[in-house]
């Protein structure tokens, strides 16, 4: 059934609370494994019909941010969402309590009783008011980041439209301009942007104190569902790319500044990476479209069959319009099968979404073909960006379908920018420590705290004046900083692993992908640790990890300079 058809029904939340509470009396009586077993696929059957209306919701409200009927859809389920999570971990509490828990364990992986107890840690019924507040000040946030729209050189253009002269304009003027029209726009909005988030942080840190903990970056590690590793791993982590990562960053950029005959180059500049411009798809959308089938028919028998399923259900919508929510993501909608969504805007970078996003849609259409239970399905998010960003690497050979006579310079371009990014999702990462463990910082000390981490992770960086960016208010522009607090950490954590990936698939394309499927079958069957390390790779957090990692991509880079 393709997505659009899909029909969508308000579901009645407090009868599937009632429902769950008597599954709870239930596990109160059960004696027997087979009760146990049939009260967990009750719970299934109960989450699968919340999930597919709540996603479908999501999903058809981001499309088009101005849909009314969708709209008020959305802000329903921000408002019962709370309520159904909390009586969903009541049932949770029930079955950790009862002694059949094992045969859950037995069954499942020793992993579902954790996951289980964290997403218990993580809720509380004393917080669901806050919680309701958090999703509409998302949605608030949401809505205005919709509505940006500029006048550029005579053209009303989105954020993903304007990015493509930001990055990728013939000449430094264009491109300077069009950074100061982009700021002009963040800056007309900073005080609304800053408001948003200062009651983001009151609200999240209340949340925290409530629940016993000291503050929201303290709970976030358990709403983030992380096992195995704590706040000192992950500052051990950003040390180590600061230390390790950071200098061998500047070096790549410096040679690409001396590519493209550069001397003193400003943040505008930063994007340029070839004399004679930067790799641009060979076609357009539709093009885009049918290479991406084609590679995916090609890879391997397992995508060949995913990727005819994406296609004949339209389980997709890539194309920027005025109006849809900017950024992409996939959804996997419980009862139906994933969801991608993009912002194209004809520049290489789409390349990178497609790549990235059906690495996640691949990994929840096996998951959910194999049956995987809910929870295990959609593994913790720094083992979910190891599919995507793997998948970004492993589908290099297919490259050349976007790309033709780009391809290297796609392919330099895409692995210089992998460690530039790392050294960024550190610096996004310590921010948000910072400011939800000072939320008495003003906006400017705020931004003044943005500054001075660019100096820590991108020392490269001049901002030459530019209003908002000079500011210290490019942090605003990161979405998931207001939407999704302390994720933007695990797209680091999952390149580490992506980039042993393509140091395997340079040697050995077969074995790469071997081990790529096996991961991904697994779902999350097994903490990220675990997984590395059955997948024969460093953990990150083990001390001059990142230091090998670096060396042998900026080897690469350095060898196949365009």
């Amino acid at each position: 059934m393709k997505f659009s058809e899909l029909e969508y029904r308000r579901p009645d939340v407090a009868r599937i609370e009632e429902d769950y509470k008597a599954l709870i009396e239930r596990v109160k009586k059960a004696e027997t494994d087979e009760e146990i077993l049939d009260i967990w696929a009750a719970h299934q059957r109960l989450s699968t019909e919340f999930n597919l209306s709540d996603r479908t919701v999501y999903i058809r409200n981001t499309m088009n941010t101005k849909d009314e009927f969708y709209l008020g859809e959305k802000a329903y389920f921000n408002s019962v969402s709370p309520s159904y999570y909390n009586t969903q971990n009541q049932l949770y509490k029930a079955l950790l309590e009862h002694p059949k828990l094992q045969v859950l364990a037995d069954k499942f992986g020793s992993i579902l009783p954790k996951k289980m107890q964290v997403a218990l840690d993580a809720a509380d019924e004393s917080v669901i008011d806050l919680q309701r507040e958090d999703n509409a000040l998302v949605q608030e946030y949401d809505e205005l980041y919709a509505s940006y729209m500029v006048e550029f050189e005579g053209k009303q253009m989105t954020l993903p439209q304007l990015a493509i002269y930001m990055m990728g304009g013939k000449d430094s003027a264009t491109r300077r301009a069009a950074r100061e029209t982009d700021g002009k726009w963040f800056d007309e909005h900073h005080e609304k942007l800053d408001d948003i988030f200062s009651r983001m942080i009151q609200n999240r840190n209340e949340q925290a104190k409530r629940m016993g903990y000291r503050d929201y970056s303290e709970l976030s590690y358990l709403r983030m569902g992380r096992i195995g590793y704590n706040m000192k791993d992950i500052e051990n982590y950003r040390e180590q790319v600061a230390r390790d990562l950071v200098p061998v960053a500047k070096q790549l950029m410096d040679l690409r500044m001396q590519r493209v005959g550069i001397e003193n180059p400003k943040l505008y500049d930063l994007d340029i990476c070839f004399k004679d411009g930067n790799p641009e798809p060979a076609g357009d959308s539709d093009y885009m479209l049918a290479m991406c089938k084609k590679m995916y028919d090609e890879l391997s028998p397992e995508t060949a069959e995913f990727i005819d399923w994406m296609f004949e259900n339209e389980s997709f919508d890539v194309l920027t319009k005025p109006g849809k929510l900017l950024g992409a993501y996939m959804y996997n909608v419980s009862g139906y099968g994933p969801f991608v969504f993009a912002n194209w805007n004809g520049s290489a970078f789409d390349v990178d979404t497609i790549t990235h996003e059906m690495g996640h849609a691949f990994q929840g259409y096996v998951g959910n073909k194999l049956g995987l239970t809910l929870e295990l399905v959609e593994p913790a998010m720094e083992t979910c960006e190891i599919h995507s960003t793997s998948m970004e690497f492993l589908t290099s050979p297919f490259h050349h379908l976007f790309f033709g006579k780009d391809t290297a310079k796609y392919q330099l371009q895409h692995a210089e920018d992998a460690l530039v990014a790392t050294c960024y999702g550190c610096q996004v990462d310590e921010f948000q420590h910072i400011v939800y463990q000072k939320p008495e910082l003003t906006p400017a000390e705020r931004n003044q705290v943005w500054l001075e981490l660019d100096k820590k992770y991108r020392p490269w960086i001049d901002n030459d004046g530019l209003p908002f960016y000079a500011d210290g208010g490019a942090w605003q522009k990161q979405k998931h900083i207001y939407e999704f607090p302390f994720y933007f950490i695990d797209y680091c954590l999952a390149r580490t692993a992506a980039l042993q990936f393509f140091a395997l698939h340079l040697k050995d394309e077969k074995e790469a992908w071997k081990r790529y499927v096996e991961l991904v079958k697994k779902g999350g069957s097994e903490t990220y640790s675990d997984l590395l390390q059955q997948a024969g790779f460093q953990n990150p957090f083990g001390e001059g990890s990142m230091k090998e990692i670096a060396e042998t991509l900026a080897t690469w880079c350095k060898e196949n300079q365009v």
